[in-house]
Protein backbone atom coordinates (compact mmCIF):
# COMPACT_ATOMS: atom_id res chain seq x y z
CA UNK A 1 0.00 0.00 0.00
CA UNK A 2 1.13 3.88 -0.34
CA UNK A 3 0.56 3.76 3.57
CA UNK A 4 1.49 1.66 6.31
CA UNK A 5 -1.45 -0.56 6.86
CA UNK A 6 -2.34 -4.01 8.89
CA UNK A 7 -4.85 -5.55 6.46
CA UNK A 8 -8.40 -6.60 8.11
CA UNK A 9 -8.83 -9.50 5.35
CA UNK A 10 -7.76 -12.19 6.37
CA UNK A 11 -9.31 -11.62 9.72
CA UNK A 12 -12.38 -10.74 8.26
CA UNK A 13 -12.05 -13.83 5.84
CA UNK A 14 -11.98 -16.21 8.64
CA UNK A 15 -14.99 -15.12 10.65
CA UNK A 16 -17.28 -14.77 7.16
CA UNK A 17 -16.78 -18.06 5.92
CA UNK A 18 -17.73 -19.62 9.63
CA UNK A 19 -21.20 -18.49 8.57
CA UNK A 20 -23.20 -21.11 6.32
CA UNK A 21 -25.01 -18.86 3.52
CA UNK A 22 -25.49 -21.33 1.33
CA UNK A 23 -28.21 -20.34 -1.66
CA UNK A 24 -31.16 -22.77 -2.19
CA UNK A 25 -31.47 -23.60 -6.10
CA UNK A 26 -34.97 -25.47 -5.02
CA UNK A 27 -36.49 -22.34 -3.17
CA UNK A 28 -38.69 -19.43 -4.80
CA UNK A 29 -38.46 -17.54 -1.48
CA UNK A 30 -35.80 -14.38 -1.57
CA UNK A 31 -33.47 -14.64 -0.60
CA UNK A 32 -33.54 -19.02 -1.31
CA UNK A 33 -32.36 -19.11 2.18
CA UNK A 34 -33.11 -17.16 5.17
CA UNK A 35 -29.49 -17.68 6.86
CA UNK A 36 -28.01 -15.40 3.76
CA UNK A 37 -29.83 -12.56 5.72
CA UNK A 38 -27.39 -12.96 8.67
CA UNK A 39 -24.25 -12.22 7.51
CA UNK A 40 -25.49 -10.07 5.21
CA UNK A 41 -27.18 -7.63 8.67
CA UNK A 42 -23.66 -9.00 10.24
CA UNK A 43 -21.69 -6.65 6.84
CA UNK A 44 -24.28 -3.97 7.45
CA UNK A 45 -23.09 -3.19 11.12
CA UNK A 46 -19.67 -3.44 10.05
CA UNK A 47 -19.68 -0.84 7.65
CA UNK A 48 -21.83 1.35 10.24
CA UNK A 49 -18.84 0.93 12.78
CA UNK A 50 -16.33 2.13 9.91
CA UNK A 51 -18.38 5.58 9.62
CA UNK A 52 -20.29 4.35 6.90
CA UNK A 53 -23.82 6.20 7.65
CA UNK A 54 -26.20 4.67 5.38
CA UNK A 55 -24.98 1.28 5.05
CA UNK A 56 -28.12 -0.93 5.50
CA UNK A 57 -29.26 -4.88 4.43
CA UNK A 58 -32.68 -5.05 2.89
CA UNK A 59 -35.51 -7.54 3.32
CA UNK A 60 -34.14 -9.71 0.77
CA UNK A 61 -30.74 -9.82 2.33
CA UNK A 62 -28.95 -6.87 -0.57
CA UNK A 63 -26.28 -5.12 1.45
CA UNK A 64 -26.13 -1.56 -0.16
CA UNK A 65 -23.90 1.04 1.42
CA UNK A 66 -21.76 4.33 0.06
CA UNK A 67 -18.70 6.01 0.59
CA UNK A 68 -19.21 9.48 0.09
CA UNK A 69 -16.99 11.56 -2.57
CA UNK A 70 -13.86 13.58 -1.50
CA UNK A 71 -13.23 15.19 -4.14
CA UNK A 72 -13.12 18.65 -5.57
CA UNK A 73 -15.11 17.31 -8.51
CA UNK A 74 -18.09 15.58 -9.98
CA UNK A 75 -17.10 11.71 -10.85
CA UNK A 76 -19.07 8.89 -11.61
CA UNK A 77 -20.24 6.44 -8.59
CA UNK A 78 -18.20 3.28 -9.06
CA UNK A 79 -19.60 0.32 -7.15
CA UNK A 80 -18.17 -2.71 -6.11
CA UNK A 81 -19.77 -5.94 -6.11
CA UNK A 82 -19.57 -9.46 -4.22
CA UNK A 83 -22.13 -12.22 -3.32
CA UNK A 84 -22.86 -13.31 0.21
CA UNK A 85 -24.21 -17.02 -0.46
CA UNK A 86 -22.04 -20.38 -1.24
CA UNK A 87 -22.58 -22.80 -3.86
CA UNK A 88 -25.18 -25.60 -3.43
CA UNK A 89 -22.48 -28.10 -4.92
CA UNK A 90 -20.49 -28.70 -1.75
CA UNK A 91 -21.77 -28.42 1.92
CA UNK A 92 -21.38 -24.96 3.57
CA UNK A 93 -22.23 -26.12 7.20
CA UNK A 94 -19.81 -26.13 10.01
CA UNK A 95 -17.17 -24.46 7.59
CA UNK A 96 -13.84 -24.93 9.52
CA UNK A 97 -10.90 -22.67 8.22
CA UNK A 98 -7.23 -23.49 8.39
CA UNK A 99 -4.77 -20.98 8.43
CA UNK A 100 -1.51 -22.61 6.95
CA UNK A 101 1.25 -20.00 7.79
CA UNK A 102 4.33 -20.59 5.34
CA UNK A 103 3.23 -23.56 3.17
CA UNK A 104 6.14 -24.92 2.51
CA UNK A 105 4.93 -26.95 -0.59
CA UNK A 106 4.15 -30.38 0.69
CA UNK A 107 0.98 -32.15 0.57
CA UNK A 108 -2.15 -30.96 2.41
CA UNK A 109 -4.03 -33.53 3.99
CA UNK A 110 -7.38 -32.12 5.36
CA UNK A 111 -7.80 -33.07 9.11
CA UNK A 112 -11.43 -33.81 8.99
CA UNK A 113 -11.15 -36.10 6.17
CA UNK A 114 -7.44 -37.67 5.55
CA UNK A 115 -8.93 -38.60 1.64
CA UNK A 116 -9.03 -35.32 1.10
CA UNK A 117 -5.42 -33.92 -0.17
CA UNK A 118 -4.33 -30.86 -1.93
CA UNK A 119 -1.05 -31.17 -3.90
CA UNK A 120 0.65 -28.81 -6.22
CA UNK A 121 0.43 -31.40 -8.92
CA UNK A 122 -3.31 -31.11 -9.11
CA UNK A 123 -3.18 -26.88 -8.21
CA UNK A 124 0.38 -25.84 -9.68
CA UNK A 125 -1.04 -22.49 -8.75
CA UNK A 126 0.14 -23.36 -5.45
CA UNK A 127 3.86 -23.31 -6.06
CA UNK A 128 3.44 -19.96 -6.67
CA UNK A 129 2.79 -19.23 -2.59
CA UNK A 130 5.22 -21.30 -1.04
CA UNK A 131 6.72 -19.32 2.04
CA UNK A 132 3.06 -17.64 2.29
CA UNK A 133 0.24 -18.29 4.00
CA UNK A 134 -2.75 -20.08 2.23
CA UNK A 135 -6.13 -20.81 3.70
CA UNK A 136 -7.94 -23.80 3.03
CA UNK A 137 -11.61 -25.89 5.00
CA UNK A 138 -10.98 -28.71 6.97
CA UNK A 139 -12.00 -31.58 4.63
CA UNK A 140 -16.16 -32.03 4.89
CA UNK A 141 -17.11 -28.45 3.39
CA UNK A 142 -16.27 -25.96 1.00
CA UNK A 143 -14.15 -23.09 2.45
CA UNK A 144 -16.26 -20.58 0.84
CA UNK A 145 -14.19 -17.96 -0.57
CA UNK A 146 -16.27 -17.60 -3.25
CA UNK A 147 -17.55 -15.06 -2.93
CA UNK A 148 -16.69 -14.54 0.84
CA UNK A 149 -13.27 -13.55 -0.25
CA UNK A 150 -14.80 -10.84 -2.79
CA UNK A 151 -16.71 -9.98 0.61
CA UNK A 152 -13.76 -9.48 2.65
CA UNK A 153 -11.88 -7.68 -0.40
CA UNK A 154 -14.03 -4.62 0.02
CA UNK A 155 -14.63 -4.66 3.31
CA UNK A 156 -10.85 -3.74 3.78
CA UNK A 157 -11.13 -1.52 1.05
CA UNK A 158 -13.94 0.26 2.86
CA UNK A 159 -12.08 0.17 6.41
CA UNK A 160 -8.73 1.65 4.71
CA UNK A 161 -10.29 4.07 2.82
CA UNK A 162 -12.61 5.51 6.04
CA UNK A 163 -8.95 5.32 7.97
CA UNK A 164 -7.25 7.51 4.94
CA UNK A 165 -9.12 10.60 4.02
CA UNK A 166 -6.20 11.84 2.07
CA UNK A 167 -7.01 9.72 -0.47
CA UNK A 168 -8.97 11.03 -3.01
CA UNK A 169 -11.60 9.43 -4.83
CA UNK A 170 -15.43 9.93 -6.30
CA UNK A 171 -18.20 8.49 -4.51
CA UNK A 172 -18.40 4.64 -4.21
CA UNK A 173 -21.00 2.49 -3.35
CA UNK A 174 -21.14 -1.20 -2.06
CA UNK A 175 -23.27 -3.73 -3.25
CA UNK A 176 -23.64 -7.21 -1.85
CA UNK A 177 -26.06 -9.78 -3.27
CA UNK A 178 -27.34 -12.91 -2.36
CA UNK A 179 -28.41 -16.20 -4.63
CA UNK A 180 -25.93 -15.17 -6.93
CA UNK A 181 -24.69 -19.44 -6.95
CA UNK A 182 -28.28 -20.10 -8.32
CA UNK A 183 -28.97 -17.48 -10.78
CA UNK A 184 -30.80 -14.93 -8.81
CA UNK A 185 -28.45 -12.58 -7.70
CA UNK A 186 -29.90 -9.60 -9.19
CA UNK A 187 -33.55 -10.31 -8.94
CA UNK A 188 -34.75 -8.25 -6.25
CA UNK A 189 -31.89 -5.78 -6.64
CA UNK A 190 -33.30 -2.03 -6.73
CA UNK A 191 -31.20 -0.06 -9.24
CA UNK A 192 -32.75 3.46 -8.41
CA UNK A 193 -31.09 3.10 -4.82
CA UNK A 194 -28.16 1.56 -6.47
CA UNK A 195 -27.41 4.81 -8.25
CA UNK A 196 -24.24 3.57 -9.68
CA UNK A 197 -22.62 4.69 -13.20
CA UNK A 198 -20.32 1.66 -13.58
CA UNK A 199 -19.03 -1.68 -11.15
CA UNK A 200 -16.54 -4.44 -10.37
CA UNK A 201 -17.26 -7.59 -8.73
CA UNK A 202 -15.19 -8.88 -7.01
CA UNK A 203 -15.48 -12.75 -8.24
CA UNK A 204 -12.69 -13.90 -9.70
CA UNK A 205 -9.48 -16.28 -9.44
CA UNK A 206 -5.82 -15.89 -9.76
CA UNK A 207 -3.96 -12.60 -8.55
CA UNK A 208 -4.25 -10.67 -11.83
CA UNK A 209 -6.77 -12.07 -13.60
CA UNK A 210 -9.65 -9.87 -15.40
CA UNK A 211 -13.16 -10.61 -16.77
CA UNK A 212 -15.22 -8.45 -19.25
CA UNK A 213 -16.49 -11.28 -20.89
CA UNK A 214 -18.51 -14.04 -20.25
CA UNK A 215 -20.99 -16.93 -21.61
CA UNK A 216 -24.52 -15.90 -23.54
CA UNK A 217 -26.79 -18.54 -21.55
CA UNK A 218 -29.89 -19.66 -22.14
CA UNK A 219 -32.02 -22.49 -20.97
CA UNK A 220 -33.90 -25.27 -22.60
CA UNK A 221 -36.94 -27.45 -21.17
CA UNK A 222 -38.05 -30.32 -23.55
CA UNK A 223 -40.98 -31.73 -22.20
CA UNK A 224 -42.41 -35.31 -23.85
CA UNK A 225 -45.94 -36.18 -23.61
CA UNK A 226 -46.24 -40.36 -23.49
CA UNK A 227 -49.48 -42.41 -23.58
CA UNK A 228 -49.71 -43.84 -20.27
CA UNK A 229 -51.40 -47.46 -20.30
CA UNK A 230 -51.23 -49.93 -17.07
CA UNK A 231 -47.79 -52.15 -17.65
CA UNK A 232 -50.15 -55.30 -17.46
CA UNK A 233 -51.39 -54.31 -21.04
CA UNK A 234 -49.28 -52.15 -22.01
CA UNK A 235 -48.34 -53.76 -25.45
CA UNK A 236 -49.03 -51.51 -28.45
CA UNK A 237 -50.56 -49.09 -26.16
CA UNK A 238 -47.75 -47.68 -23.52
CA UNK A 239 -45.44 -44.75 -24.80
CA UNK A 240 -42.80 -44.13 -22.06
CA UNK A 241 -41.76 -40.87 -22.16
CA UNK A 242 -39.01 -41.60 -19.50
CA UNK A 243 -37.34 -43.74 -22.36
CA UNK A 244 -37.98 -41.02 -25.28
CA UNK A 245 -35.81 -38.54 -22.90
CA UNK A 246 -33.29 -41.08 -22.68
CA UNK A 247 -33.16 -41.78 -26.24
CA UNK A 248 -32.67 -37.86 -27.08
CA UNK A 249 -29.80 -37.96 -24.34
CA UNK A 250 -28.20 -40.32 -26.36
CA UNK A 251 -28.76 -39.06 -29.40
CA UNK A 252 -26.72 -36.04 -27.93
CA UNK A 253 -23.13 -35.79 -30.10
CA UNK A 254 -20.37 -37.54 -27.94
CA UNK A 255 -17.09 -35.91 -29.47
CA UNK A 256 -18.21 -32.59 -29.59
CA UNK A 257 -20.98 -29.80 -28.01
CA UNK A 258 -20.62 -30.74 -24.35
CA UNK A 259 -18.54 -29.16 -21.49
CA UNK A 260 -16.81 -32.58 -21.25
CA UNK A 261 -15.08 -31.93 -24.93
CA UNK A 262 -14.96 -28.73 -25.28
CA UNK A 263 -12.38 -25.77 -23.35
CA UNK A 264 -11.40 -21.92 -24.29
CA UNK A 265 -14.25 -20.01 -26.73
CA UNK A 266 -15.85 -23.62 -27.34
CA UNK A 267 -19.52 -23.15 -26.73
CA UNK A 268 -22.10 -26.67 -25.23
CA UNK A 269 -25.15 -28.00 -24.66
CA UNK A 270 -25.65 -29.43 -21.59
CA UNK A 271 -28.25 -31.61 -19.89
CA UNK A 272 -28.33 -30.44 -16.21
CA UNK A 273 -31.82 -32.68 -15.04
CA UNK A 274 -34.27 -34.74 -15.72
CA UNK A 275 -38.10 -34.85 -14.30
CA UNK A 276 -41.27 -36.94 -14.60
CA UNK A 277 -43.05 -40.35 -14.88
CA UNK A 278 -43.53 -42.37 -17.56
CA UNK A 279 -46.47 -40.44 -18.69
CA UNK A 280 -44.51 -37.16 -18.95
CA UNK A 281 -40.69 -36.39 -18.37
CA UNK A 282 -38.61 -33.57 -18.92
CA UNK A 283 -35.56 -33.14 -19.94
CA UNK A 284 -33.41 -29.36 -18.83
CA UNK A 285 -30.60 -28.08 -21.07
CA UNK A 286 -28.39 -25.34 -20.51
CA UNK A 287 -27.25 -23.58 -23.62
CA UNK A 288 -23.99 -21.76 -23.16
CA UNK A 289 -21.30 -19.85 -25.81
CA UNK A 290 -19.57 -16.55 -25.82
CA UNK A 291 -21.64 -16.01 -29.20
CA UNK A 292 -25.08 -14.91 -28.77
CA UNK A 293 -25.94 -15.45 -32.34
CA UNK A 294 -25.28 -19.43 -31.29
CA UNK A 295 -27.51 -20.02 -29.16
CA UNK A 296 -30.38 -20.41 -31.60
CA UNK A 297 -27.93 -21.99 -33.96
CA UNK A 298 -27.54 -24.89 -30.95
CA UNK A 299 -31.33 -24.66 -30.09
CA UNK A 300 -32.40 -25.68 -33.48
CA UNK A 301 -29.74 -28.77 -33.75
CA UNK A 302 -31.29 -29.91 -30.14
CA UNK A 303 -34.50 -29.47 -31.33
CA UNK A 304 -33.73 -31.17 -34.22
CA UNK A 305 -32.22 -34.02 -32.75
CA UNK A 306 -35.40 -34.20 -30.35
CA UNK A 307 -38.04 -33.92 -33.68
CA UNK A 308 -36.29 -36.92 -35.01
CA UNK A 309 -36.01 -39.36 -32.33
CA UNK A 310 -39.68 -38.98 -31.80
CA UNK A 311 -40.56 -39.76 -35.48
CA UNK A 312 -40.03 -43.31 -34.22
CA UNK A 313 -42.46 -42.80 -31.45
CA UNK A 314 -45.47 -41.19 -33.27
CA UNK A 315 -48.21 -41.34 -30.64
CA UNK A 316 -45.82 -38.71 -28.75
CA UNK A 317 -45.38 -35.40 -28.68
CA UNK A 318 -42.96 -32.86 -27.53
CA UNK A 319 -42.83 -29.00 -26.01
CA UNK A 320 -39.30 -27.06 -26.66
CA UNK A 321 -39.03 -23.69 -24.89
CA UNK A 322 -36.34 -21.59 -24.57
CA UNK A 323 -35.72 -19.47 -21.37
CA UNK A 324 -33.13 -16.50 -21.63
CA UNK A 325 -30.96 -17.07 -18.60
CA UNK A 326 -27.88 -14.18 -19.07
CA UNK A 327 -25.80 -12.33 -22.05
CA UNK A 328 -21.99 -11.59 -22.21
CA UNK A 329 -20.99 -8.76 -20.76
CA UNK A 330 -18.55 -7.74 -23.54
CA UNK A 331 -21.51 -6.46 -25.59
CA UNK A 332 -22.36 -3.67 -23.24
CA UNK A 333 -18.71 -3.46 -21.69
CA UNK A 334 -17.07 -2.80 -25.17
CA UNK A 335 -19.48 0.61 -25.29
CA UNK A 336 -17.73 1.98 -22.27
CA UNK A 337 -13.81 1.09 -22.52
CA UNK A 338 -12.70 3.28 -19.86
CA UNK A 339 -14.04 0.38 -17.06
CA UNK A 340 -11.25 -1.91 -18.52
CA UNK A 341 -8.49 0.90 -19.82
CA UNK A 342 -8.78 1.94 -15.87
CA UNK A 343 -8.69 -1.22 -14.37
CA UNK A 344 -5.13 -2.09 -16.81
CA UNK A 345 -4.23 1.33 -14.64
CA UNK A 346 -4.27 0.20 -11.54
CA UNK A 347 -3.17 -3.23 -11.72
CA UNK A 348 -0.02 -1.11 -13.21
CA UNK A 349 0.21 0.93 -10.34
CA UNK A 350 -0.07 -1.80 -7.51
CA UNK A 351 2.68 -3.73 -9.90
CA UNK A 352 0.38 -6.65 -10.79
CA UNK A 353 0.18 -7.73 -14.50
CA UNK A 354 -3.00 -8.33 -15.91
CA UNK A 355 -4.39 -11.62 -17.35
CA UNK A 356 -7.86 -10.97 -19.65
CA UNK A 357 -9.49 -14.59 -19.89
CA UNK A 358 -13.65 -15.05 -20.65
CA UNK A 359 -15.29 -16.65 -17.86
CA UNK A 360 -16.66 -20.07 -19.00
CA UNK A 361 -20.02 -18.96 -17.23
CA UNK A 362 -21.84 -15.81 -16.02
CA UNK A 363 -21.43 -13.58 -13.34
CA UNK A 364 -23.81 -11.17 -11.26
CA UNK A 365 -21.72 -8.68 -13.75
CA UNK A 366 -23.52 -10.29 -16.53
CA UNK A 367 -26.69 -9.73 -15.76
CA UNK A 368 -25.77 -5.94 -13.90
CA UNK A 369 -24.53 -5.02 -17.06
CA UNK A 370 -27.88 -5.60 -19.21
CA UNK A 371 -29.49 -3.80 -15.94
CA UNK A 372 -27.65 -0.49 -16.87
CA UNK A 373 -24.20 -1.08 -14.43
CA UNK A 374 -21.16 -2.03 -17.03
CA UNK A 375 -19.76 -4.30 -14.81
CA UNK A 376 -16.17 -6.09 -15.26
CA UNK A 377 -14.69 -8.76 -12.63
CA UNK A 378 -11.79 -8.71 -10.69
CA UNK A 379 -9.78 -11.37 -9.28
CA UNK A 380 -9.68 -12.86 -5.42
CA UNK A 381 -7.52 -15.39 -5.08
CA UNK A 382 -9.81 -18.11 -4.88
CA UNK A 383 -8.94 -21.56 -6.20
CA UNK A 384 -10.86 -24.80 -6.85
CA UNK A 385 -14.11 -23.30 -5.93
CA UNK A 386 -17.40 -25.20 -4.86
CA UNK A 387 -14.95 -27.91 -3.61
CA UNK A 388 -13.70 -29.85 -0.12
CA UNK A 389 -10.22 -29.04 -1.93
CA UNK A 390 -10.87 -24.83 -2.04
CA UNK A 391 -8.10 -22.77 -0.81
CA UNK A 392 -6.87 -19.27 -1.23
CA UNK A 393 -3.57 -17.39 -0.83
CA UNK A 394 -3.65 -14.11 1.71
CA UNK A 395 -1.16 -12.55 -0.54
CA UNK A 396 -3.62 -12.35 -3.88
CA UNK A 397 -6.62 -10.94 -0.96
CA UNK A 398 -4.60 -8.04 0.13
CA UNK A 399 -3.22 -7.22 -3.05
CA UNK A 400 -6.85 -7.37 -4.31
CA UNK A 401 -7.69 -4.89 -1.83
CA UNK A 402 -4.54 -2.93 -2.64
CA UNK A 403 -5.75 -2.66 -6.48
CA UNK A 404 -9.55 -1.40 -5.67
CA UNK A 405 -7.39 1.73 -3.45
CA UNK A 406 -5.49 2.31 -6.51
CA UNK A 407 -8.70 1.87 -9.00
CA UNK A 408 -10.74 4.38 -6.90
CA UNK A 409 -7.82 6.68 -7.28
CA UNK A 410 -7.49 6.37 -11.40
CA UNK A 411 -11.32 7.05 -11.64
CA UNK A 412 -10.68 10.23 -9.77
CA UNK A 413 -7.37 10.59 -11.69
CA UNK A 414 -9.04 10.57 -15.31
CA UNK A 415 -12.92 12.30 -14.03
Amino acid sequence: MLFEYDFTVTERFLRYVQIDTQSNPNSDSSPSSEKQKILSALLAEELLAMGIEDAHADVYGYVYATIPSNAAKILPVICFCAHVDTAPDCSGTDVKPLLHKHYSGSDIVLPDDLSQIITTEKYPYLKNHIGSSIITASGKTLLGGDDKAGLSIIMDMAHYLMLHPEIVHGPIRILFTPDEEVGRGTEQLDMKKLAADFGYTLDGGKLGSYEDETFSADAVTITINGVIAHPGDGKDKLVNALKIVGEILAALPLHEWSPETTSGREGFVHPVSIDGVSEEASVHFIVRDFDTNKLSDYEHRLKGIAEQVLLRHPKASMQFKVKEQYRNMKEVLDQYPQVSAYAVEAYKKVGVPMTKTPIRGGTDGSRLSFMGLPCANIFTGMQAIHSKHEWIAVNDMEKAVETLVALVQVWELHG
